[in-house]
């Protein structure tokens, strides 16, 4: 049997997953918790044994009422320790929702007070700086097909070299 040692060792990093979910018009989904400031994703924390797609398509179940429609994955963002909560790595994924989804969202009342579909450009207006940041590179990579890496919402690594 391996020395488990070595691994119990090793420091543990905290995962959330969030879904980024688009209307016909392009809006994005928001909803507001009970429990801190501002406006989020769709999303939470990932458990034990949890992949991020699982706990994306979960937590959205819990906190929408629904099942939604992803198209993959639209970036990871490392986030720093914040507010005495350690880094977090956020999967988010990018799909859509049709107006009688979205007009059919059951909030579980003691965790989310309201929810709202906004223009990309007004998420800035409602939520925290760290995630109104990852909304246009996040935005780009859904019209891409192709996920990005963020850092506290910022991109970090460069374009093809040439």
């Amino acid at each position: 049997m391996p020395d488990l040692s070595y691994y119990a060792s090793l420091p543990r990093t905290r995962g959330a997953a969030a879904a980024l979910l688009l209307d016909d018009l392009g809006r994005v989904l928001l909803v507001k918790p009970t429990y801190k400031e501002g406006w989020f994703l769709p999303g939470g924390v990932i458990e034990a044994d949890e992949s991020p797609l699982a706990a994306c398509v979960r937590e959205c179940e819990e906190e929408l009422g629904l099942v939604p429609r992803l198209d993959g994955l639209a970036c990871v963002d490392w986030g720093p320790p914040r507010d005495g909560v350690d880094s977090v790595n956020v999967f988010v994924f990018g799909g859509t929702i049709s107006a009688a989804e979205a007009a059919g969202i059951r909030l579980p009342p003691e965790e989310l007070s309201d929810h709202v579909l906004v223009a990309p450009e007004k998420v800035a207006e409602l939520a925290p700086p760290h995630v109104a940041r990852r909304m246009a590179p996040s935005l780009r990579a859904v019209a891409a097909g192709r996920p990005v890496y963020l850092e506290d919402g910022r991109e970090r690594l460069a374009g093809p070299r040439g």
